[in-house]
């Protein structure tokens, strides 16, 4: 019997303050990155998807981001946050 599936890992990559698109208010946001990735025997073996978003701490709200997008908030960001997970 062979086992296998998928894991989730949530990283925080840095918390930046932004306008609302949603809300409209300046405030921060969490830039985080999932990744989904194959597990066989409930060891994690390799990524299957990355997927990267911002959300408003005031509002709630969630927005997709592009990789190029993600990295170019993340150099931006002057505090020099480390990812670590959630």
């Amino acid at each position: 019997m062979i086992i296998f599936g998928t894991k989730g890992y949530l990283y925080q990559l840095a918390v930046l303050t932004l306008v609302c698109g949603r809300c409209g208010n300046p405030a921060a946001h969490v830039l985080r990155k999932r990744v989904t990735k194959f597990t066989l025997f409930f060891v994690p073996l390799f990524p299957v998807s990355t997927k990267y978003a911002t959300q408003c701490t005031f509002c709630g709200a969630e927005r997709k981001l592009t990789a190029q997008e993600a990295e170019r908030l993340r150099a931006q960001d002057a505090g020099g946050a480390v990812s670590r997970p959630v």
